[in-house]
C-alpha cells in the first residue's frame, strides 16, 4: 500500500470544513490552523448570506472586545501589507498580539495571541480558499443578503443621525442655559460651554468615522473588481478591457461595492460559457448619486443571450434597489447597464417595532433570519442556549409574533419597505 502523502489529512479536513454551514466555518478554520499557528481566537467580518457580520471562535473576551468598526479600520490599513502581518491591537483597553491575514478578495482574518509561525504562506493559502469559498456561496445564494445589507445600512445611518441630533440638542440646551445671566459662576459657565463644544466635535467625529469605515474609495473598489475578474478568467479564452471610474468619484458603501462585484462575477462566468464571446469591456462611472456599471461583450448578441444575462443579474440589482437594462444586438454583442443608488433606503415607519429591540436582540433576530439554530446563535454570540431562548422569547413578545417564522417574516418585510 502506498504511503499517504503528508498533506492528505489537511486536505481531508479542509474538504470537511468547506461543506459545513457558513456560520460554523470559522470554527473549522481554527482547527485547520491550530497545527500551523497556535492561537486563542479567530475573528473576521464575513460577507455571507446574512449580509456580512462579525464571526469569531475561541476566547470570548477577545471576540466580544473586537468591534466591527475595528475590523473595518484594520482592513483599510491592510493595504499597506501583503498577505500576513503581526501587529498588536487594543481590545477592551488591553493590547493583544495578533496575526492579520488579508485574503485575495479583501477579507481580513485576525488571529489572537499567535504562537511561532514558520509557514505564513500556508496560513494565507488556507484563508484564501476559505474566504473565496464563502464569497462564492454567498454569490450563489439568494441575493436577499444584499437587500438586508442595504436596509441595515439605512437604519444604521438614520440611527446615527438621530443620535447626533438628540445629543446635539441636549448639549445646545446646556450651552444656552449656562450662558444665562441667572448663573453667576462665570468659570462654571465657561467650563460647561467648553465641555458642550467638545461634545459637539466628538459626535461629529463619531458620525464621520462610521461613514468612512463603512465606505470604500471607488477607485479601490474598482481595482479589487479588476483583480477578481482577471483571476476568474486567467484560464479561459476571454480577454477583459477595463475603463476605470474617475479618481474623484464618490466613495461606495461597502454593500454596494461588494454587491456590484458579485454581479460582475456572475455575469462574466455566464459570458465565459458562451461560444463566440472573446472580449468583455467593463466600465464603472459615478454621477455622485449612483454607481454606473457597463458590461459589453463581442458575442452573438441574440435575444436568448440577453435573457440569460438578465437572469444572472436582475435579482441582485433589485436587491440593491438598482436598475438594469440589457440590449442585445445581433452580430454586435450584448450590453448591460446597471445603475445602483449610493444612498441606502431610508428607514420607514414600519421599523418602529424593530426599534424596540435591544442591540443583542437585534443580533439574535438577524441570525434567525439567516437560518441559525439556537445552538448556532449561542456559538456565534458567545452566549448560552438558555440566554438565546430568553432573547428569542423577548423578540417574540416585542414584535407580537407567534413563532420564529413570523419573526423572520416581519424582519424581511421591514427590510423590503
Amino acid at each position: 500500500m502506498a504511503q499517504a502523502a503528508p498533506d492528505d489529512g489537511l486536505l481531508r479536513r479542509l474538504s470537511e470544513v468547506l461543506t459545513t454551514p457558513l456560520g460554523s466555518m470559522v470554527h473549522g478554520l481554527s482547527g485547520l490552523l491550530a497545527p500551523v499557528v497556535r492561537h486563542s481566537a479567530l475573528v473576521t467580518l464575513a460577507a455571507d448570506i446574512g449580509g456580512g457580520r462579525l464571526q469569531g471562535t475561541g476566547d470570548t473576551s477577545f471576540i466580544r472586545g473586537v468591534r466591527g468598526l475595528d475590523l473595518d479600520r484594520l482592513k483599510q490599513e491592510a493595504a499597506s501589507f501583503e498577505g500576513v502581518q503581526r501587529a498588536p491591537i487594543v481590545v477592551d483597553g488591553a493590547e493583544r498580539e495578533t496575526l492579520q491575514v488579508l485574503s485575495r478578495n479583501g477579507v481580513l482574518l485576525v488571529i489572537a495571541d499567535p504562537g511561532p509561525l514558520e509557514r505564513p504562506d500556508a496560513v494565507l493559502s488556507l484563508w484564501n480558499i476559505i474566504s473565496l469559498h464563502v464569497q462564492e456561496r454567498a454569490d450563489e445564494a439568494t441575493p436577499g443578503y444584499l437587500q438586508h445589507a442595504r436596509a441595515t445600512a439605512g437604519t444604521r445611518i438614520k440611527a446615527l443621525t438621530e443620535l447626533s441630533d438628540e445629543y446635539a440638542g441636549l448639549l445646545g440646551e446646556l450651552s444656552t442655559t449656562l450662558r444665562s445671566d441667572r448663573l453667576g459662576d462665570r468659570e462654571a459657565r465657561e467650563a460647561a460651554i467648553a465641555l458642550a463644544n467638545t461634545g459637539f466635535r466628538r459626535l461629529r467625529a463619531a458620525t464621520e468615522q462610521v461613514r468612512s469605515l463603512t465606505e470604500e474609495p471607488v477607485t479601490t473598489a474598482f481595482a479589487r473588481l479588476k483583480s477578481e475578474l482577471l483571476a476568474l478568467t486567467q484560464y479561459r479564452d476571454i480577454s477583459l478591457q477595463f475603463v476605470a471610474p474617475p479618481d474623484d468619484g464618490r466613495p461606495l458603501p461597502d454593500e454596494v461595492a461588494r454587491g456590484v462585484r458579485a454581479i460582475a462575477r456572475r455575469v462574466l462566468l455566464d459570458l465565459a460559457e458562451v461560444p463566440g464571446v472573446t472580449r468583455v469591456r467593463v466600465r464603472w462611472d459615478c454621477d455622485g448619486v449612483n454607481l454606473l456599471m457597463y458590461l459589453r461583450d463581442d458575442g452573438p448578441g441574440t435575444r436568448r443571450m440577453g435573457e440569460v444575462l438578465t437572469r444572472a443579474a436582475e435579482h441582485r440589482v433589485q436587491a440593491l434597489a438598482g436598475q438594469l437594462t440589457v440590449e442585445a444586438t445581433s452580430g454586435w454583442g450584448t450590453a448591460l447597464t446597471i445603475v445602483i443608488p449610493l444612498d441606502p433606503p431610508r428607514a420607514s415607519a414600519a421599523s418602529s417595532a424593530l426599534a424596540r429591540l435591544r442591540p443583542r436582540e437585534i443580533e439574535v433576530a438577524d441570525l434567525l433570519v439567516a437560518g441559525y439554530s439556537n445552538r448556532a446563535i449561542a456559538g456565534q454570540l458567545g452566549i448560552s442556549e438558555n440566554t438565546v431562548k430568553f432573547h428569542v422569547s423577548r423578540i417574540l413578545e416585542k414584535l407580537g409574533a407567534g413563532s420564529r417564522a413570523e419573526v423572520i417574516s416581519l424582519v424581511l418585510a421591514q427590510q423590503q419597505t
